[in-house]
């Protein structure tokens, strides 16, 4: 099937809210070949296909964030009335069938692809991650082992490094004279 829509310019739509990878409902509209209102439309006649964690209204505060983030207009001025819906990976594949219109279910399949790429392209990131951990922690053990063994090393070596000085003897000296102590009684 050949693409509707480059990959990277649908890649560069999805945004993460909540902790969900979402798309905006003028984008996905725009990609299925339909008004916004028109797909808001289909979504509110067939709400019992979009549970909350399909699709979910932004707050203002999510929808400014993202105005900012992508230059778009005020509202008041050729802007939004409402707050812009995010549809979900399945959201946005029932919005698809829901709209029924062969351009929408390419489209659908496509996004659900590159989704799936996503989500695949993170996990790698997490393995990398977990693997670069492991390493750490190893290169880590090592540098103690390599100290460790290197103060063996120096000790061993102190040890077999004669004195410079002559040792100091331990106890009592005798008198040169030839006395010895037991005659002085």
């Amino acid at each position: 099937m050949k693409a509707l829509i480059p990959s990277e310019h649908i890649e560069q739509q999805i945004y993460l809210i909540r902790g969900h990878r979402v798309m905006v409902d003028s984008d996905l509209a725009r990609i299925y070949g339909v008004s916004t209102i028109r797909l808001n439309q289909q979504v509110r006649r067939n709400h019992e296909r979009f549970p909350g964690d399909f699709v979910f209204q932004m707050t203002k505060g999510e929808a400014e964030s993202l105005r900012l983030q992508n230059a778009i207009s005020k509202p008041g001025r050729g802007g939004r009335r409402y707050l812009p819906y995010v549809f979900t990976e399945h959201g946005a594949l029932a919005a698809a069938f829901v709209l029924n219109s062969p351009v929408a279910v390419a489209a659908g399949i496509q996004i659900v692809r590159i989704f799936n790429r996503l989500r695949q392209l993170a996990n790698t990131h997490k393995d990398l991650a977990l693997a670069l951990a492991k390493l750490e922690k190893i290169e880590h053990k090592v540098t103690d082992h390599d100290e460790q063994i290197q103060e063996i090393f120096d000790t061993i070596r102190e040890i077999m490094t004669p004195p410079k000085e002559p040792p100091k003897q331990i106890g009592f000296r005798l008198p040169e004279s030839g006395n010895s102590p037991t005659e002085n009684k």
